[in-house]
């Protein structure tokens, strides 16, 4: 993990290449043994195939760039597993980084940019006010709401409990406790989401390095097992007749995930969900199966996701509070936790730990089942 944050004069291939030599160095490993590179790119770019020629790579026998937004991370640790298990590849460093973030410029700028719309029905949408992420995804929890009664409330508890967790994690961008009431009284952005709704936006980059169990044996840090994955992607956005809003590819990917595993959710130790609002957090806790449809509000409201709680989610702090690396965020803190080297927020059991990454509007989804190896 680079610096992550409000962090100005690099590159994203800066940040990218700095991130795999620094995850080599983390495992015990030359540059020199990496022969596979998966990488992804955030909205600024500039993370693509030539990163191998910035780290001087040589005869790669696996190069690609992957390209599933929120989802990406996730993928990315896939498709490297199945590479090294049929023999593709022996050591492969996935990794993302991203600069969206300028100097005396408000972060949200880089998201809600009206000349990115384009033409057709996007530059229509853009004209009528429903411009970038905030906008849309404000729908989707508008939808969730009307159907099952979620309240602005209900979804104030998930930002004060990460807050909580954030308050643990020496990196966080943002340590300061919240309650409630700071939630209520932050600004409206795009309702029902407040600023506490929303991510943060953030610089850097983040790698992991991907091997065989029997060479991870050997290497420097304890070893975090691969155990199950699975990816959905709905493809109904905005659709007529549709479930946006409603069900997210959570619910296809994460019992796909559980069941290459050999485990169910009630194995699961610790969630690491991705965040990019309150509201994403509570549809996946729903669609994983944590709590039946509909019910993701009051389980919230109930207090089991804070540090006191009975259920670990997004123990850093993640993407509202920590930092916002894509699916990078999430799989970091779980591959941290894992390990057991989160310190004072480390959880006393975290041997399976459950990843998920989304990105578009719900569009794409990805489920990690990793665990504490024995």
């Amino acid at each position: 993990m680079t610096a992550l944050g409000k962090v100005y004069g690099r590159s994203a291939g800066q940040f990218a290449a700095d991130a795999v030599r620094l995850a080599a160095d983390d495992a015990g490993l030359a540059l020199s043994d990496i022969d596979g590179l998966l990488t992804s790119s955030g909205l600024s770019g500039g993370v693509g195939l030539g990163l191998q020629r910035d780290l001087g790579l040589r005869d790669l026998r696996l190069l690609s760039q992957i390209q599933a937004y929120g989802s990406s991370a996730g993928a990315m640790v896939q498709y490297a597993s199945m590479a090294v298990a049929a023999g593709m590849a022996d050591v492969v460093a996935c990794v993302f980084a991203d600069t969206p973030l300028r100097e005396n410029r408000p972060g949200g700028s880089a998201y809600a940019d009206p000349s990115r719309a384009g033409r057709g029905w996007a530059a229509l949408m853009a004209a009528s006010g429903i411009v970038g992420a905030n906008t849309m995804y404000a729908l989707a929890a508008r939808r969730h709401m009307l159907a099952y009664g979620t309240t602005c409330e209900q979804l104030g508890m998930i930002a004060v409990a990460q807050r909580d967790w954030a308050a643990l994690n020496p990196l966080a961008q943002l340590r300061e406790p919240i309650s409630l009431d700071d939630y209520l009284g932050s600004r409206w952005i795009a309702e029902p989401f407040r600023l506490l709704d929303c991510c943060l936006i953030s610089n850097g980059g983040i790698a992991v390095i991907v091997t065989s169990a029997e060479r991870a044996a050997g290497l420097r840090q304890p070893p975090v097992r691969v155990l199950g994955w699975g990816q959905a992607h709905p493809g109904y956005t905005m659709a007529r007749g549709s479930d946006f809003g409603l069900i997210s590819g959570a619910a296809q990917s994460g019992p796909a995930a559980l069941k290459m595993a050999g485990v169910t959710l009630a194995d699961i130790d610790v969630a690491e969900l991705y965040d990019c609002y309150t509201y994403t957090v509570l549809i996946t806790l729903e669609d994983y199966g944590f709590c039946a449809k509909g019910e993701g509000g009051a389980f919230v409201q109930s207090g089991v996701l804070g540090p006191g709680g009975s259920v670990a989610v997004n123990t850093g702090g993640g993407q509202l509070s920590s930092y916002y690396m894509w699916g990078m965020t999430p799989l970091s803190e779980a591959v941290i936790q894992a390990r057991g080297q989160a310190g004072q927020r480390q959880r006393p059991r975290a041997e399976l730990v459950l990843v998920s990454g989304n990105g578009g509007v719900l569009d794409y989804h990805s489920t990690l089942v990793l665990g504490r190896d024995p």
